[in-house]
C-alpha cells in the first residue's frame, strides 16, 4: 500500500492543467467517493498494526495534497477567467441594462383622449366611488322601483346591504356633484362600471364609461348636438358626420342615441357598421328636471344635458379591435400593439 501510496503523491505533485474540465476529472478520480484516495481509505482496515501509524501519516497527506492541488488549480483558472471578462468589459456601456418602454393600455390611451378633448371646451373631470347606494345610482335618477335596470341580472348588489350596489353607471358621479355644487356645471365621470351580464367579443360584466353634464341657464338640444359634433370630429376626424335617433333614458326628456358614419368603411357599409354606414356610440339627452329637483337645483331656471359612451366601444372603433375580451385579457403580444405620447 504505502508503494501505491508514493506513486500516487507523485503524480498529484506533478499534475498540470490546461483546462477547467481536466481539474474536474482529476477531482473524481482523486477525491470522490469512489476515487482512488477512498479505496485506500477502505483498504487501511487490512494494514498491519505496525504499519497503521506510517500508512496513516501517509494516507492524510496523500488526501491533502490532493485537496490542495485541485483547489490551486481552481482559483487560477477562475483568476484567469475574471481577468479576461474584465478585459471584454465595454467601460463606455450604461450601468444598468437597457429596459424595455412600456406603453399605456389601449383603454386608457382612449380614455384620456376623450377627457383632453372635453377639457378644450371647458370641462371638469370628476371622479367617484365604485360601491355605491341605491338612491345616487338608481333613485335619484328617475329610475322607478319597477325599472328593469334594478333587476338582480344586470346589477350587483353588495350581499351585506341590499342598499349597496357596485355602480352600474358613472351618472351616480354627477348626483354627488348636482348635490353639492351649484351651477354653472360642466363635467364628465369617466370610470368603471359593472353590470352581471355574460362575457362574450361585445359585452363584459366590467366595463370603463365616459359621462358628461352641463347645467346652466338657457342650456338647449342645440348646446348638446354641438357639443357631440366637436367631440366626434376631434376623435374620429373633421369628416366624420353624426346623427340622433330618438331614445328612451330615465334620466333624460328627450333622449336621444347618436351614431357617428362609420370610420372604417367611411359610410359606405361593412360588416362593422352592419352596412347601415353608421355606429351607435352614446346616449345623450336634457337632463329630466325631476332629476335637478331630486338634486336640490331649481329647474324652472337651470336646464342641462347629459351624455354617456361606453370606452370599449369607441377603442374598438378607433383600433378596428372585434373582440372586447382582448382589453382584459393581459396579453402582452396584444398590448405591445398601442403607443401613448
Amino acid at each position: 500500500m504505502l508503494e501505491k501510496i508514493n506513486k500516487l503523491l507523485e503524480e498529484v505533485e506533478s499534475f498540470g492543467a490546461s483546462t477547467k474540465e481536466q481539474v474536474e476529472e482529476y477531482r473524481i478520480k482523486w477525491l470522490s467517493k469512489k476515487g482512488e484516495v477512498s479505496i485506500l481509505f477502505d483498504d487501511f482496515k487490512n494494514v498491519p498494526s505496525d504499519l497503521k501509524k506510517e500508512v496513516g501519516q501517509k494516507l492524510n497527506l496523500l488526501k491533502n495534497k490532493a485537496q490542495e492541488k485541485i483547489n490551486e488549480l481552481k482559483e487560477k483558472f477562475e483568476a484567469q477567467q475574471g481577468a479576461d471578462l474584465k478585459q471584454n468589459i465595454d467601460l463606455t456601456l450604461p450601468g444598468f441594462p437597457t429596459l424595455q418602454n412600456g406603453t399605456r393600455h389601449p383603454l386608457s390611451i382612449v380614455k384620456n383622449q376623450i377627457i383632453d378633448v372635453f377639457s378644450r371646451i371647458g370641462f371638469t373631470v370628476s371622479d367617484g366611488r365604485e360601491i355605491e347606494d341605491d338612491w345616487h345610482n338608481f333613485t335619484a335618477l328617475n329610475t322607478p322601483e319597477n325599472h328593469p335596470a334594478r333587476d338582480m341580472q344586470d346589477t350587483f348588489y353588495v350581499s351585506l346591504d341590499p342598499e349597496m350596489v357596485l355602480r352600474t353607471q358613472t351618472s351616480s358621479v354627477q348626483v354627488h356633484i348636482m348635490m353639492n355644487q351649484k351651477p354653472p356645471i360642466r363635467t364628465i365621470s369617466p370610470g368603471r362600471v359593472y353590470r352581471n351580464e355574460a362575457i362574450s367579443a361585445r359585452a363584459h360584466c366590467q366595463f370603463h364609461q365616459v359621462e358628461g353634464l352641463y347645467i346652466d341657464e338657457k342650456v338647449s338640444f342645440a348646446d348638446l348636438k354641438q357639443t357631440l359634433l366637436y367631440f366626434s370630429k376631434e376623435m374620429f376626424g373633421a369628416d366624420t358626420k353624426i346623427r340622433l335617433r330618438p331614445s328612451y333614458f330615465p334620466f333624460t326628456e328627450p333622449s336621444a342615441e347618436m351614431d357617428i358614419s362609420c370610420t372604417i368603411c367611411k359610410g359606405k357599409g361593412c360588416n362593422v357598421c352592419k352596412y347601415s354606414g353608421w355606429v351607435e356610440i352614446l346616449g345623450c339627452g336634457m337632463v329630466d328636471p325631476q332629476v335637478l329637483e331630486n338634486c336640490g337645483i331649481d329647474s324652472n331656471k337651470y336646464k342641462g344635458f347629459a351624455f354617456g359612451m361606453g370606452i370599449e366601444r369607441i377603442t374598438m372603433l378607433k383600433y378596428e379591435v372585434k373582440d372586447l375580451r382582448l382589453f382584459f385579457e393581459n396579453d402582452v403580444r396584444f398590448l405591445k400593439q398601442f403607443t401613448s405620447a
